[in-house]
């Protein structure tokens, strides 16, 4: 799949991790992913491989059409696919969210802080965004404390749009937020 604008090219390093646009031989790790019961806890279950199929075009459509979604993830050292993380903004969304979904073996390394971090900055800058959320279930205390990690605050409930349906909690912060903590901090984690 050829991507233009702004996603052609684009990757964002940090420390230990690559994250870029998807691309066609990212989708068995993606489909391995959605079909993963532990993975895919609170994000809607797993998927047959056809249905990840359509979520991944899904995904690479809103990278050609609006020029941003979810990167995929890879570590830097291995060049091992291990989940995607970034910005998110379909159609009756809540808001601008910064969402994250990661391979459970890679739990506890601090791999999505350092790439929800990374996104953040570029969605603020790339994007200019103002402010993003993360729509979490109400029991992914793992999520919630990413979130809190990452300087968000409990916002509100709300239900995610149809088909999802979802009741969920919004966590978010504003952008001056964001880089008053950063500034505060030294950085924030990478």
């Amino acid at each position: 799949m050829a991507l233009s604008g702004v996603a052609a090219g684009l990757e964002l390093a940090t420390a230990r991790l690559l994250l870029r646009p998807p691309r066609r031989e990212d989708f068995d790790d993606w489909a391995s992913f959605a079909a993963d019961a532990e993975a895919t806890r609170f994000l809607g279950g797993p998927q047959p491989r056809a249905v990840a199929w359509r979520a991944f075009g899904l995904m690479a459509g809103s990278w050609a059409l609006y020029g941003f979604g979810m990167f995929s993830v890879l570590e830097r050292a291995t060049g091992r696919w291990i989940g995607r993380v970034g910005p998110w903004r379909p159609d009756g969304w809540p808001g601008n969210e910064i969402g994250w979904g990661l391979l459970p073996e890679v739990a506890g390394r601090g791999y999505a802080t350092e790439a929800a971090s990374a996104t953040i900055d570029w969605a603020l800058a790339a994007l200019g965004w103002d402010d993003f959320i993360h729509c979490i279930a109400a029991d992914n205390h793992r999520s919630v404390a990413l979130a809190e990690r990452l300087g968000s605050r409990w916002q509100r409930r709300a239900r995610m749009p149809a088909p999802i349906g979802t009741e969920i909690e919004v966590y978010g912060q504003s952008a001056a937020q964001w880089r008053a903590r950063a500034a505060q901090v030294g950085g924030l984690p990478r």
